[in-house]
C-alpha cells in the first residue's frame, strides 16, 4: 500500500455541493485524505508545507486533464452472476429466474463463486465502483476476494426458505458475519439478507428481524421489482409487498436497504417515510427485465434515501455505474416528460454519498473530504467524447463511461492506474471467468 500518495492538478469534484469544483491537489496518507488543495496562494503555501514535513513521497500522480471524485458506490449487486452475463436475455424476470438464472447458480461450486466474484471486482474497478453491496451465496469466497482485491463491500449471505434448510442458511449468515465484520482492514462490513418478500413467509422473516437486531446490523432485502411480485402478496397476505414487510416490524428497529422499490404506490411511501437506509434504485436491470420505473424523485420528496445500483449483470449485462447514472437520469426526465425535473448532479449524488448512505459508510466514503477514506478515481477528460469540456458534472454524469477511468484508489491503495490492474492477474480472471460459465450453461 502507498503509504503518501500526490494527486496533483486534478479538477476535483467533491460532491459536498455542486459548486464544490475546483483545480487543485490532494494528498493521501496511508488510507486516508490528508490534505485537499485548490490553486489560491494561501492553500499552495499550506501544501508546500505538508509535502516539506511528509519528506518522502512514496507516488505522485498527474492528474492534469482529468477529473478526480469519490468512487462510485454500487448499492446491490450478485458478483457471481457475472458469470452468466448475457446468457439468457430478453425474459420476464420470473421466467429468466426460474428457467435460467436457477439451474445455472444450482450448478455453482464455491470455486464458481470466487472466480464470478473476480470477474465482477475486475469490472467494477476498471469502470470506477470502488465500493459494492453483495447479496449471494458461499460468501466467504466472495469475502476473500474483496481481501485480495482491496475493494470494500458490504456482504450479505441472500436467505430463501421453502425448505427444509432453513437453520443451515441462518447459521452462514450468523458465520459470514462473526467472522467477517470489519475485515479485510475494516474494508468488509455485512447485512442481513433475507431475500424479498415472496421468498420469505413470516415467521422466517421475523427471525432474520430479530437477529438483525442482535446483532444491530442492518437487514439487505428486495423489494416490490415486479408486478407479478405484488399479486402474489396480496394473493397470499392481502398486502402490498411494502405494507407486508411494514406490518412485519422490518422499519421499526433497523437500518434497512431496499433494493429495486419499482411498484411502490402512494400509500406504501407513508411506511417508508422516517425510515433508517433507503432503496437501491436499479435502472438497468428493471429496463432490460421491463420491470417499469421506479418513483424515484416521489420518494426522494418524502425524505427517503435513494442510491444506485447495477444489480448483478446477469441481468443489467454491465456493471458500469455510469451507464447506470445516466440511465437513472434519462428515465426521469423521460418519465416526466420534463428535462429540468432534476440535476445531473443529484444522479452523481445517489451513485456516491447517497448510497454510502444505504451501506452506513457515509462517515466514512462518498464524498472528498479531509479524514475520509481515500476511495477516489480519475477519469480521463481528455477523449473526443468528453471535448469540448464546458461542464464537468453533466459531462460526467451524461456522457462519461467506465472506460474513461484512469487510476482507481480504495483506502489509499492504487487498485488500477492507466488502466493496467494492479490486484488482479486480470488474464487468470479471464480464462478463468469463460472456461466456468461455459460449464454453468450448457444446455440450459
Amino acid at each position: 500500500m502507498s503509504a503518501k500518495l500526490w494527486i496533483q492538478q486534478a479538477t476535483i469534484i467533491t460532491m459536498r455541493e455542486e459548486e464544490d469544483v475546483f483545480v487543485g491537489d490532494i494528498l493521501v496518507e496511508e488510507d486516508r485524505i490528508l490534505g485537499v488543495y485548490g490553486l489560491q496562494q494561501d492553500e499552495r503555501q499550506q501544501l508546500e508545507q505538508a509535502i516539506a514535513q511528509w519528506g518522502t513521497i512514496d507516488r505522485t500522480i498527474d492528474a492534469s486533464g482529468m477529473a478526480v471524485m469519490p468512487g462510485l458506490i454500487n448499492a446491490h449487486q450478485h458478483t457471481p452472476m457475472n458469470l452468466l452475463k448475457c446468457f439468457s436475455d430478453d425474459l420476464k424476470l420470473m421466467d429468466w429466474l426460474e428457467q435460467k438464472m436457477f439451474p445455472a447458480e444450482a450448478r455453482m461450486t464455491p470455486e464458481d463463486i470466487y472466480w464470478g466474484s473476480k470477474l465482477s471486482m475486475a469490472e467494477m474497478i476498471r469502470s470506477g465502483t470502488t465500493t459494492f453491496a453483495d447479496m449471494y451465496i458461499h460468501m466467504n469466497e466472495i469475502a476473500h476476494a474483496v481481501e485480495e482485491t482491496g475493494m470494500r463491500a458490504s456482504l450479505t449471505r441472500g436467505l430463501v426458505f421453502g425448505d427444509d434448510r432453513v437453520q443451515e442458511r441462518m447459521q452462514e449468515a450468523v458465520d459470514l458475519v462473526e467472522r467477517w465484520h470489519g475485515g479485510a482492514d475494516g474494508r468488509i462490513t455485512t447485512m442481513f439478507g433475507p431475500h424479498a418478500p415472496y421468498t420469505c413467509p413470516p415467521d422466517q422473516l421475523r427471525a432474520v428481524i430479530q437477529l438483525a437486531e442482535s446483532y444491530r446490523l442492518p437487514v439487505h432485502i428486495h423489494l416490490a421489482e415486479t408486478r407479478e411480485e405484488t399479486a402474489q402478496i396480496d394473493e397470499r397476505y392481502g398486502q402490498t409487498p411494502t405494507q407486508y414487510l411494514y406490518e412485519l416490524g422490518l422499519f421499526q428497529q433497523l437500518h434497512v436497504l431496499l433494493a429495486h422499490g419499482v411498484h411502490i404506490s402512494e400509500h406504501d411511501m407513508s411506511y417508508l417515510e422516517g425510515m433508517r437506509g433507503g432503496i437501491s434504485h436499479n435502472p438497468l436491470s428493471n429496463m432490460k427485465l421491463g420491470c417499469g420505473i421506479a418513483p424515484v424523485l416521489e420518494l426522494q420528496r418524502r425524505g427517503i434515501t435513494l442510491g444506485l445500483g447495477t444489480d448483478g449483470a446477469g441481468s443489467a449485462s454491465t456493471l458500469d455505474m455510469f451507464a447506470g447514472i445516466r440511465a437513472a437520469s434519462l428515465l426521469q426526465k423521460l418519465h416526466y416528460g420534463d428535462p429540468a425535473v432534476e440535476s445531473a448532479y443529484r444522479f452523481l449524488q445517489m451513485a456516491t454519498i447517497d448510497s454510502a448512505r444505504l451501506l452506513q459508510l457515509d462517515h466514512e466514503v462518498g464524498t472528498i473530504e479531509i479524514g475520509k477514506k481515500a476511495d477516489l478515481i480519475l477519469i480521463d477528460l481528455n477523449k473526443p467524447h468528453l471535448q469540448p469540456l464546458h461542464h464537468v458534472i453533466s459531462a460526467i454524469a451524461y456522457a462519461v463511461n467506465g472506460a474513461d477511468v484512469h487510476t482507481t484508489i480504495v483506502n489509499g491503495q492504487v487498485l488500477m492506474h492507466n488502466r493496467e490492474l494492479l490486484t488482479l492477474d486480470e488474464q487468470q480472471v479471464l480464462k478463468e471467468g469463460s472456461m466456468r460459465s461455459k460449464r454453468l450453461v450448457a444446455g440450459l
